[in-house]
């Protein structure tokens, strides 16, 4: 029993609290069988079993049911210890998913208003390869679309909404839809379109993608394609060939890198938006957090960047992001709050039920 890896426990509370394998793991950003051999580990590490498994069910054994609060009452230690003994000179780092984004904007405001903290970036691509590193405290805060699955996450964990960022099209000069200055989303009916460009971090952006090509009748590339490997981590140059290669435009936010020879056009009736969120652990205190979110409040303010237009369009797991209560709110914002209308769009979101 000794050295037992805490991401362990983590996920054995995943799976408690889910009693469901595939969604533990969805919630978790791994896979099903990363996960089942998580927990035969913890099991055999322990010498109990912790779940009965069927074909038709998951339920905990005695010994598991013992487990759920003592593995929370070690997590909410261990999680506490390691951001009290990190001590304030160590940097304040922060995954802003990539650069020229709305992230890596916050970051870079951010440092501005605190001028005297080290605040780091990190890039990781997406926010499916950012959140393992934030569970092992490799991150403090990291960036994205956090509600890629449909599923809440870990109650030690807390996110607030930064933005609803409006979604486009990128393609070839010469492509028919590019002498548009907004596609209408009925316009895409029949075309194949690229919902991930190789990017194999960011499985919260391929779902949007494909829940949106959908919905709207257009056809998802294959996962497998040419040019596909690496396009997302490459430079401006491979992305052009990747779209000359294929011949399909590309599902993507419209704050781009310029890419030769293509143009990004916005979707309109409807406009179909990407909720950012900033995701910390719940207990984290640190003045660099304060600075993350004075500048989203500026940022939100100037450009409103919360803001639902009349004709939005949200995948079916983000539509809890405006129903979700405002009671996660920092208390700064609790305060500057008070009194006003409680269906605007919230600030801070944590644990919700399905």
């Amino acid at each position: 029993m000794r050295n037992i890896d805490p991401r362990l426990f983590r996920n054995f509370l995943a799976v408690a609290q889910e009693l469901h394998f595939g969604r533990a793991a969805a919630r978790m950003y791994v896979t099903q069988q990363a996960l089942s051999r998580d927990i035969a580990r913890l099991e055999r590490e322990l010498g109990v079993p912790l779940f009965v498994r069927s074909t038709r069910r998951v339920a905990l054994t005695a010994e598991g049911e013992r487990l759920v609060p003592r593995a929370t009452e070690f997590l909410a230690l261990h999680d506490r210890l390691l951001d009290e003994m990190r001590g304030s000179d160590q940097p304040f780092l922060v995954d802003a998913l990539r650069g020229r984004s709305t992230a890596s904007r916050v970051l870079s405001l951010a440092r501005e208003l605190a001028p005297d903290l080290e605040i780091e970036g990190r890039f990781h691509g997406g926010f499916g390869a950012a959140y393992p590193q934030l569970l092992a405290h490799r991150l403090d805060v990291i960036f994205g679309r956090s509600s890629g699955f449909g599923l809440p996450l870990p109650d030690h964990l807390t996110r607030r909404l930064v933005r609803l960022e409006p979604v486009g099209l990128l393609m070839l000069e010469d492509h028919p839809l590019a002498a548009r200055p907004a596609v209408p989303l009925t316009a895409v009916a029949g075309l194949t379109l690229d919902t991930s460009a190789g990017n194999v971090a960011a499985p919260e952006w391929v779902q949007l993608a494909t829940e949106l090509v959908v919905d709207h009748g257009a056809i998802p590339s294959p996962e497998h394609h040419p040019g596909m490997p690496a396009v997302a981590a490459a430079g401006p140059d491979e992305t052009a060939y990747h779209l000359r290669a294929t011949g399909w435009p590309i599902i993507s936010l419209l704050e781009v890198p310029a890419i030769p020879g293509a143009v990004v056009r916005p979707f309109v009736d409807p406009i179909p938006l990407y909720p950012w969120t900033m995701v910390h652990r719940r207990n984290l205190e640190h003045p660099a957090l304060t600075a993350l979110d004075r500048a989203i409040d500026q940022l939100s303010s100037a450009e409103g960047w919360c803001e639902m237009p009349a004709s939005g369009w949200l995948a079916s797991a983000d539509r809890e992001i405006l129903a979700a209560p405002r009671s996660e709110s920092h208390p700064a914002e609790r305060s500057r709050h008070d009194g006003e209308d409680n269906t605007t769009i919230p600030r801070r979101m944590g644990h919700h039920p399905r």
